[in-house]
């Protein structure tokens, strides 16, 4: 019995070791706040830890973006809605050049802001984790059209506020 909890743990250590940076982006993109982002990831790690006897190791990383995903939508749906902050959005830079992409991470930061969670979630799974429509779809148990409707609408609005800002002609 030792044996087994102690292998199950290791192996759950080296998921969360492996897979922490690449939560941790994804979930600054979706809640636009580096603390709630810190938050999201913990409650995901922890989801992830209760189910990992169930959950199949290929699909881990599936599992616990989705629990970082629901995690935000209920939190946002508790507060009944999001006051958006420019002030909180933080960028993110490279660590040679702290100044490098700092404008551009913070437009697309504050602009992902601007979608509602559902939205903001499809964008980020599809474009910034490079998901299939299908793979969103199955992670956040929509179906193929409400993750096609998301997307486009929610492109259609960054692309308004990117030339609101006078970036394209």
């Amino acid at each position: 019995m030792w044996g087994i909890t102690r292998e199950r743990d290791a192996a759950f250590t080296q998921f969360a070791a492996d897979a922490s940076a690449s939560l941790t982006s994804t979930a600054w993109l979706v809640s636009g706040d580096r603390e709630v982002a810190r938050d999201l990831v913990q409650t995901a790690l922890l989801k992830t830890y209760v189910a990992w006897p169930r959950v199949r190791q290929a699909d881990a990383r599936a599992f616990a973006r989705r629990a970082l995903v629901n995690a935000h939508i209920d939190q946002w749906r508790q507060r009944h809605g999001e006051v958006v902050s420019t002030s909180t959005v933080e960028s993110r830079t490279a660590a040679s050049d702290p100044y490098e992409g700092v404008d551009d991470n913070d437009r697309v930061a504050r602009m992902l802001a601007t979608l509602p969670p559902q939205q903001r979630a499809v964008v980020v799974l599809r474009y910034y984790c490079d998901l299939s429509e299908r793979q969103v779809a199955d992670e956040l148990g929509l179906s193929l059209g409400t993750v096609k409707s998301h997307a486009s609408r929610g492109l259609a609005t960054l692309r308004t506020r990117y030339a609101e800002e006078g970036h394209l002609q």
